[in-house]
Formats: structure tokens, sequence, C-alpha cells
């Protein structure tokens, strides 16, 4: 196993101002030591993962992590720089900085030792055993864990504790020595909690929250066992463990899986950074809802008291809100399927044109050396996978109403749909009914022997039942009249009617920038590729222009009046070129973020000039996904990149001209940086 961090990766006098010139610098280090094949590919992946949630911890403390396909082997840089660099903390900036970079498909030994890292990161003694070291030779031996050596003398291998990949506080309910920072008061008795901590990339906030939710009960006296659901693996707790818990923590910034086990037990749900930064808060809260009688039930999907009132975590928001998670959890498990599908489908037009969808069979007629054959078989299997459409979309709203016996009635319901052509709004009615019916049964109370095959034979099979029911009988075939009416009027769409659509589908694009409208404007337009039509195409074609406008805009406002925008700005502007290029929204969310009232109007403005030119052109296209590398499959592609440039020139004079006015009105502050922001993914 290669060494995590050498010498030649420490820079002890990190001169960088930014986070983006502080990532730079460290990976090229990691370049010149042979460990990234591609530093403005891997940089991107770092801004992605920054883009989802700020990587800065108090303490002083800077993380930017992320899996690279452009890494070779896991590897750790280390900066410390004197003025410090912000990254979003909120205690100020990070005078120590770690990139962590992890290989695509990394073993999880390697993933182990770089979680182990992340762990000590909570100890005060370790960080300032870095903030006095003066070699960088010593600097890496103490990161890797060894006692600090000479300069120039052969490392040794990690220590042996950094392999565990959970956290565990279990002690005899008598506190540590010292005083730990937050720590809570000790309980009379040990006090029993379970935690799972769990971030999007599963390398470092996870290990963290873990170390730091231990070291906390430690100090208090509880007895706590944590699971770490991150990329070194998911080691499920002991049932013994959480049937013995008076209370269950959850910190985390994803789906905390197998949520089941922890049903009937006093919850406090959060995100992962309160795991690190206030675990004793955590823990008090805690033991608070275990001594009120809190309880939370989780096999109907939602969360509850036992005295009937709503208990935190999330379950408890209004009705629209709830409704608009279930449906986003059915679009996000569709997406894949819709782009795998969809750009086979494509690629298949390119090669062999539209008539190769009328092709025979791949399995019975393919030759080898024949373009048509290929093409044939690229559509065959792209249609396959499009057939899953509309059932996965089912299935997945219903899972994200009522967990896994939901998945088999909403599967079937999402078919039927398919069935009786009640296409895309069929899949959504039919997951809402399945989920719903499902939530109602676990509702019954049944007798404890019957427990056990509830969720695998009795909810399935009844929910099936009658989800089938209504889907053929009662409102199936209403929802296929009007799936009918809303084809026929796409198809019939020309003129003032189209251009109105544009607008209202590119302001949708524009408006929160991959957040909920967004994702229902785009979630439309992919519906409609399962059973094309002309008209279903020119929505998908002016869906994806105007979702390129934001970014596309914000790279070239900081190219052409750069003064206007802080350093970061203008670092992000230049990753923004790339992404609005790729069709991805989220690129123009730091803009947006650190200036809501000037970009997200201008974005806007420009995104509804860009949707209605496209409706107005005729554009389509077959692609759901794929920004400017889909272009030869657009219908009418020089008016398509007409289209885009107008409405990111519109938007990019908008939000040049409101900053101009703004800096006329305004006090001065030609130092300012983009605010700290904090992205969901």
């Amino acid at each position: 196993m290669s060494e995590l961090i050498t010498a030649a990766l420490v820079d002890l006098d990190l001169s960088a101002e930014t986070k983006q010139d502080a990532a730079r610098s460290l990976a090229e280090r990691m370049v010149a030591e042979g460990r990234v094949t591609d530093l403005d590919g891997f940089l991107a992946d770092v801004a992605a993962r920054e883009a989802q949630m700020p990587t800065g911890l108090d303490g002083g403390i800077g993380i930017p992590h992320c899996r690279s396909e452009h890494v070779t082997a896991p590897t750790l840089a280390f900066g410390r720089s004197g003025p410090g660099i912000d990254f979003g903390a909120a205690d100020g900036p990070a005078d120590l900085v770690f990139l962590i970079a992890a290989p695509a498909g990394a073993d999880d030994d390697h993933l182990t030792i770089l979680s182990a890292l992340a762990r000590r990161l909570m100890d005060p003694e370790f960080t300032e055993a870095l903030r006095a070291e003066r070699d960088p030779g010593a600097a890496a031996a103490l990161i890797r864990g060894e006692k600090a050596e000479p300069a120039g003398s052969d490392p040794k291998a990690p220590t042996p504790e950094a392999s565990a990949p959970q956290a565990s506080a279990a002690n005899d309910g008598t506190p540590v020595d010292g005083p730990v920072p937050g720590s809570v008061a000790p309980a009379t008795g040990p006090f029993r909690i379970v935690a799972v901590t769990s971030c999007p990339t599963g390398i470092a906030h996870t290990y963290m929250a873990a170390e730091s939710l231990a070291a906390a009960a430690r100090a208090g006296g509880v007895v706590l066992d944590v699971e770490t659901q991150g990329s070194a693996g998911f080691e499920r707790l002991d049932p013994a463990l959480i049937a013995a818990a008076d209370a269950v923590i959850w910190a985390h910034d994803v789906e905390v899986r197998e949520k089941a086990r922890f049903d009937g037990k006093p919850i406090v749900d959060t995100g992962v950074k309160a795991g690190i930064n206030r675990p004793a808060e955590l823990i008090a809260e805690a033991r608070q809802k275990a001594e009120r009688g809190e309880t939370t039930t989780l096999a109907t999907g939602a969360a509850a008291r036992q005295d009937g009132g709503a208990t935190a975590g999330g379950d408890h928001a209004h009705f629209g809100v709830r409704l608009r998670t279930y449906l986003m959890s059915g679009v996000s498990y569709m997406v894949p399927f819709v782009a795998a599908g969809g750009l086979l489908i494509a690629l298949s037009f390119a090669i062999g044109g539209y008539e190769i969808a009328g092709a025979k069979s791949v399995a019975d007629h393919f030759v080898w050396g024949e373009a048509a054959s290929w093409a044939a078989l690229l559509n065959q299997i792209g249609t396959a996978a499009f057939a899953f459409l509309v059932p996965v979309l089912a299935g997945y709203i219903a899972y994200g109403m009522a967990d896994r016996p939901a998945l088999v009635p909403g599967f079937v319901g999402g078919a039927i749909a398919l069935t009786i052509n009640a296409g895309f709004l069929g899949g959504l009615v039919a997951g809402l009914l399945a989920g719903t019916v499902v939530m109602a049964i676990q509702r019954v109370k049944v007798h404890p022997t019957l427990r056990g095959i509830m969720p695998v034979l009795v909810i399935p099979l009844i929910a099936s039942a009658v989800v089938g029911f209504l889907m053929f009988i009662v409102v199936g075939k209403p929802i296929a009249s009007l799936q009918r009416a809303l084809t026929d009027g796409l198809n019939g769409l020309s003129g003032s009617n189209a251009i109105i659509l544009g607008i209202v589908l590119g302001l949708m694009m524009c408006f929160d920038m991959g957040g909920p409208l967004n994702k229902v404007a785009y979630a439309f337009a992919v519906g409609g590729l399962a059973d094309p039509t002309p008209g279903s195409l020119k929505v998908m074609a002016a869906v994806m222009a105007a979702g390129m406008v934001p970014p596309l805009a914000m790279a070239l406002a900081t190219t052409v009046r750069g003064r206007l925008f802080s350093r970061t700005e203008r670092e992000n502007g230049r990753a923004a070129w790339v992404l609005g290029a790729s069709f991805i929204s989220e690129g123009a969310i730091p803009f947006a973020a650190a200036d809501p009232l000037r970009v997200i109007p201008s974005v806007m403005a420009g995104g509804a000039v860009t949707g209605a030119l496209s409706m107005a052109f005729d554009c389509t296209l077959r692609a759901p996904h794929g920004g400017i590398f889909v272009v030869p499959l657009i219908g009418n592609p020089f008016l398509y990149l007409l289209a885009i440039a107008a409405g990111t020139t519109v938007a990019t004079t908008l939000v040049v001209l409101l900053k101009s006015l703004g800096r006329n009105t305004e006090a001065p502050a030609p130092a300012a940086e983009t605010p700290k922001i904090s992205v969901a993914a």
C-alpha cells in the first residue's frame, strides 16, 4: 500500500487566499507525485463536492475532499495557512487544510485509513501538534499516525488503531478524566444511544461526526454505539444494541439506510455537521425525548409521538413539503433510466436515422458489419431501459412514502399505467396510491406472530391488489384521457401558445437552478420522452436550453465585468463555463446565494427568452441530457444555439447592469468575498 501522505505532499506555508486556490496548490503536489492524472478534472470534482456542502469545520479546519476517476491512489495533502482560508465554517477561516483524494473505485482498506484521519481531527492535541510542527516530514508522519521521525527517515506503516470502521463510546457510566468541551452531564445510570452518521461522499464528515458523538458520550457517561454509513463500508449495528438503546441519533446528509430497524425509538434527526459541531446538544436532546416518552413510528413512513403529536426530523412538515419530497424521490431514481435509455436512443438515431425505431428485433436479425444493425441494437437497448421509466417513478414515490413494503405495489401500479396508456401522469398517481394504501395497512395492529410476514407477503399482496383495482377500474381511464389530452395539446402547440409554454418552462428551470421547480419542469419534459411526440420533443429541447443559461450567463458576466465579482466568484465563473455547457444548472448557485436579488431575476429573464425562442424555432431533442454534446441530435441545431446565446446575453446584460447600479448606490466593498453558503445535493 502506497503512503497516504509524504513530506512532498505537505505545505507548511500555504499562501493561497481562497479555498479554490488552496485546493489547486495542494492538488498540484498530488499531480507532481503521480497521484492525480488530470488537475482540472480533479479540481472540478472537488468543486462539485464543495457545492453540496461547505467542508469547513469549527476549530480552524478545512477538509475539501472527493472521489474522482482522476485519482490513482488514495492520497492526502496537508497545507497550513497563516491568515487562514474561508471554507464556510461558522467560527471563521481554516488554518489547517486537508485535501483528501480517493479513487472512484477505492478499496475499503484505503478509505478506512482516510476515515481514521477524519476522526483524529476531533482531537485537539493532534491539531495543535500540527500547528506547532516545523518539519514537513514530521508533519506527514504525525498525520500517518506515527511518532515524529527525523526528516529523511523511512516512514512506518499506519497504526493498527486506524482501522475500525465504527466509533463506540460504550463505558461503565463513569466520566473520563478531564472535561471534554461541550460534554453532557453524567447520568445516574448508563443512558444508551445508538447513532447513524453519513455524508454525501462518506469519506470525512461521516467519521468525524461519529468520533465527535463518541467523545461527548464518553465524557457524559453515556453508552453510545455508532453505525457509519460511509464509503469505507456499511457494518450494521447489532440488533441487540438497537433494542437496548434508550434513544437514537441520526446525523446524516443522505438517506439513512434500513430505517425500520429504529422503529419505536426516540429519534433525533439532524445533519452530519451538527453531529460534529454540537454532539453534546444532540445527546441532551435524545435524553429529553426519552424522558418525555417520545417515540418515532417509521413503519408508516411518518414520525409521530405516541400521544399523537408530531416529532422532529421533518416528517411533521406541511403536506405540500412532504408531497414534494415523495415526488422528488421518484424522480431521482427515474433519472438514471432516462439518461441511459434516452442517450442510447438518441445515439441510435444519429447512426441509423429515425426510421431505425421500426427495425426488426436484433435478437433475430443482427449483422456484425452493418451500421444499421448496431443502430438498431442501441435503439432497442435504450427502449428497454425506457420501459422502466414509469414503473420506477411510481415504485420509488411509494418507497419514499412507506419504505420497502411499498415498492411492489408501486411498481405494479406503474406497469398498469403503461398498460392502460396513462403514461407519466398515471405513474405519479399509481405511486401516490401505492404509498397511501401501504401506509393505511401498516396502521392496522396485528398479532405479533404475523409481524414477520407483513412486509414481505401480506402488505405487498393486499396493496398490489388494491392499487391494481384502482388503476384498472377506477382512476386509470380518466388519467389516460387526461394524458391523451395533454399529448394532443402539446402536439397542437404553435405560435403564441408554444412560446408561452417555453417562457414558463424557462422561468421554472432558472428560478431555483436544480431545486424543486427546476426538477418539476425537467420531470415534465423527460416524462414526454417515454412516448415521444413532436410536442414533447420541443418541450425537452426548451427545458435543456433554458437550464444551460444560468451558469453560462454567470461565466460570461465574470469574464466581461470581473471587477463586479469577488475573487471567489471569478474562480467559480471559470468552472461555470463547463457546467453550463454540460446542462448543470447548479453551477450558478454560488452566485445566486451571494446576490439573489440581482442574479435570480436576471437568469430567469434569460431562461424565459431561451425557452421562448427554442419553441418558436421548433427545436426538438430526443436526449434527456448532454448539453452542447448532443447538439448534433437536436432538430434545428443552429437556431437552438442561437436561442441559448440570446438568453445568455440577456441574463448577462441584466446581471451586469444590476450589479453596476448596486455599486453606485452602496458603500464600496472591494475585498468582499462570496458569503458562506450550504447547498444540499
